[in-house]
């Protein structure tokens, strides 16, 4: 396993605007229909699944597990590739999923270095700031800084851990649950559960 880098100092339908690199798969997907090499329900398929069927809810879904069942939760933190695949999960990246538990003295987050090395199956698509050098360069220069400033203040005594994802190992935190009575449904549960707080950049 690879070890965390001790610190202690981590199809847009959007009506945003869309960078190049959009416009030209944008543009691409118009040339691909318009010959017949493509189909637009082809498309909508794999919006769909990368939206629905591999998405952060499938993550979300884990760490409700984990919270309810201890033996699973043991399961996961022991091997997290062979835990997840009683969900039967549509998606790759998850060969070598390693799973990190946050706790009331290690507060875990998650980078890659070298590029957005990400577990797909449970995380979705990475978000874009994900991929930009200046997460991955504080994520690592100054971990306890950059959580504070995206939010998530930690008590100086609680030590930061972060976890860099390469092709052969990917990370998923797994939060603290919520303080008090949880829900008995696991759905309602797993709603509790963000795509940031697995990647560990907010508490929840």
């Amino acid at each position: 396993m690879t070890e965390p880098h001790d610190h202690d100092h981590s199809h847009s339908h959007s009506h945003e605007p869309l960078d190049p690199v959009a416009l030209r798969a944008e543009a691409l997907e118009s040339i691909l229909i318009e010959r017949g090499w493509l189909k637009s329900a082809q498309v909508d398929d794999v919006i769909a699944r990368y939206n629905d069927r591999v998405g952060p809810m499938n993550g979300a879904r884990v760490v409700a597990r984990a919270w309810r069942d201890a033996q699973f939760r043991e399961h996961l933190l022991a091997d997290g590739t062979d835990a997840i695949c009683s969900f039967g999960f549509d998606g790759a990246q998850v060969e070598k999923l390693v799973v990190v538990e946050n706790t009331d003295k290690v507060h875990n987050m998650v980078v890659c270095t070298l590029c957005s090395c990400y577990p797909w199956a449970v995380l979705g698509l990475p978000p874009k700031w994900y991929k930009e050098p200046e997460y991955r360069s504080r994520a690592v220069r100054e971990p306890r800084a950059l959580l504070g400033d995206l939010g998530v203040q930690l008590n100086s005594e609680i030590e930061v851990r972060v976890w860099d994802s390469s092709a052969e190992v990917r990370y998923m935190v797994l939060p603290q649950p919520p303080a008090g009575a949880l829900p008995e449904d696991e759905q309602e549960l797993a709603e509790l559960v963000s795509r940031d707080s697995m990647i560990g950049v907010a508490l929840l």
